[in-house]
């Protein structure tokens, strides 16, 4: 089966977009994850734009090893030349040259005629082909170039050197009919294009950069150029998470796959989401939260019984621990059923018919029940708090190698059990958390953190939602608090409770004590 090489630029054109700057050390580390994802290519930057993207360019070719490493570059001497030195440490390199060749460009931009440009690209290329055994050749605008034209263009350009022609959709225009019978005129058009393999760089402006990514692989392209969560210029790139499972979960109809780990595409997701500070959005495909949550009743009883019902791709193989279901409005009792049970409640002692309309009832008072709700209604209790509770938390944090963030926290058992633990971080939650899990002795690892406003004004009340997973499943925990980090703390302190009173049922349960295990319920 053919191989699509997936070319990232989540650093070049990525970072590009306002927003998405990255700093030496965090291009460092996403290109370590990108690495991991077994990427084809790393566009690592634009190594002429700046003497920061020159160092940007250089670090990441000097420590990253596996995929090929890239720097892009116009047809001119300078680009090329501080490309080509920017990836001299690369043990497998790429210089990637670029000009424009639609109307548009060449009259209003190059000033240049169709001529010129070709000649350019010509020179371009030669002199790429002489710093790197590997060069790539973009067609800027190409969607809008005359198609005649750009196959004049792309003959030069593979006779001079280039071993791979990039058709990019540079502001986002085309559709996927065009762009299938463009690929489909180069491959009948360029005599010489069995030399070299054809890419694509889609915009997402229309919405349809994946789509038009994926008409181009179905004519024959091999290679897609693509970000992680699709960040890029205006409305962004082709998704490449997006790319990557359409082909891995239809491999049927695209006869093709990829060399990349799905496994990594969830935690790649995030680490871009962390170093950006910019949230992926809760319906995003693949990796967004809701991509494997599922609240109508109907959607959780078929996951429940067949996974393949609802899910078209298993959450593990992109990197999610399981499907989340949501308990809201819609749930059915199937789903409920199977929290219970999950809770660790023994549904012999719990009356589920009226837990159930108890349920239902309170599902109508608020967007999502959580598992500490969930308890209130097992047990009857208005409050399924404890048995931790915290006593006291102190947080400092800073900037300079002075004041690196810092947590101490108590937290007091009902038997009477206190426990103090300072904790430090990359922030004063990562702090927090850190000292709260030594604290409860319990092998949390947290998965996720979520804060939103739920008031205005500048007391806000702010609601924290935390995800962390204990012995393979992952558990919900929220808490409120016009303090971020006070809300946090809570939202994990939920959590703890929720395994320490799963934990005490299970221990009762495990001695045979129906009556025990009933008051351990309760």
């Amino acid at each position: 089966m053919d191989s699509v090489v997936i070319f990232d630029t989540t650093l070049r054109d990525g970072e590009q977009s306002p927003g998405f700057s990255m700093t030496r050390p965090q291009k460092l580390r996403m290109a370590e994850m990108l690495a991991a994802l077994k990427v084809d290519v790393i566009e690592a930057g634009f190594a002429a734009a700046s003497p920061g993207d020159f160092a940007s360019v250089h670090s990441v070719a000097e420590q990253i090893q596996g995929p090929r490493i890239c720097s892009l570059a116009r047809c001119n001497e300078n680009d090329i030349t501080q490309a080509a030195r920017a990836l001299e440490p690369a043990a497998r390199k790429r210089l990637h040259v670029f000009i424009a060749t639609s109307p548009i460009h060449r009259e209003h931009k190059l000033k240049l005629s169709r001529e010129q440009v070709i000649a350019q690209a010509v020179s371009g290329v030669k002199l790429a082909r002489s710093l790197a055994d590997d060069v790539e050749f973009s067609a800027e605008d190409a969607i809008r170039t005359e198609p005649e034209y750009l196959a004049e263009v792309l003959e030069a350009a593979i006779a001079a050197g280039a071993s791979t022609v990039n058709i990019p959709d540079t502001v986002g225009y085309t559709t996927p009919a065009e762009m299938t019978r463009l690929i489909r005129f180069i491959q009948e058009n360029v005599p010489n294009i069995d030399q070299a393999i054809i890419s694509t760089h889609c915009h997402n402006d229309l919405g349809m950069a994946v789509a038009n990514s994926l008409s181009a692989v179905e004519q024959g392209a091999r290679q897609i150029e693509c970000t992680i969560n699709g960040i890029g210029e205006r409305a962004g790139n082709a998704s490449l998470e997006e790319i990557v499972m359409a082909i891995h979960t239809r491999a049927d109809h695209f006869g093709c796959d990829t060399q990349i780990d799905t496994t990594k595409l969830h935690p790649a997701s995030r680490l871009l989401a962390g170093i950006t500070g910019s949230f992926v959005p809760r319906n995003k495909a693949v990796v967004g939260d809701n991509a494997f949550a599922h609240e109508a009743g109907i959607h959780q009883h078929g996951v429940l019984a067949h996974a393949e019902t609802y899910e078209i791709m298993k959450p593990e193989d992109v990197g999610v621990l399981q499907s989340d279901l949501v308990l809201g409005k819609h749930s059915g009792r199937h789903a409920v059923v199977d929290r219970i049970k999950q809770l660790g409640f023994d549904l012999e002692f719990v009356n589920v018919d009226q837990v159930f309309a108890d349920f239902k009832n309170l599902a109508d008072q608020k967007k999502r029940v959580f598992d500490a709700d969930l308890e209130a209604l097992i047990t009857g209790k208005p409050h399924s708090e404890g048995p931790w509770r915290i006593e006291a938390l102190k947080v400092t944090s800073g900037i300079g190698a002075d004041h690196e963030p810092h947590a101490d926290v108590t937290l007091v058992h009902e038997d009477g059990t206190r426990r103090s633990q300072s904790g430090s971080g990359d922030g004063p939650l990562d702090a927090t958390f850190h000292a709260m899990i030594e604290a409860s002795g319990l092998d949390l690892h947290m998965t996720g953190l979520a804060v939103r406003s739920i008031t205005e004004g500048e007391d806000a009340q702010g609601e924290a939602e935390v995800r962390a997973t204990y012995e393979g499943n992952e558990m919900k925990g929220s808490g409120l608090s016009t303090d971020i980090v006070a809300a946090s703390a809570r939202a994990l302190l939920d959590i703890i409770n929720s395994v320490s009173r799963k934990q005490a049922r299970k221990q009762a349960g495990d001695r045979g004590d129906p009556a025990e295990a009933r008051a351990a319920a309760n």
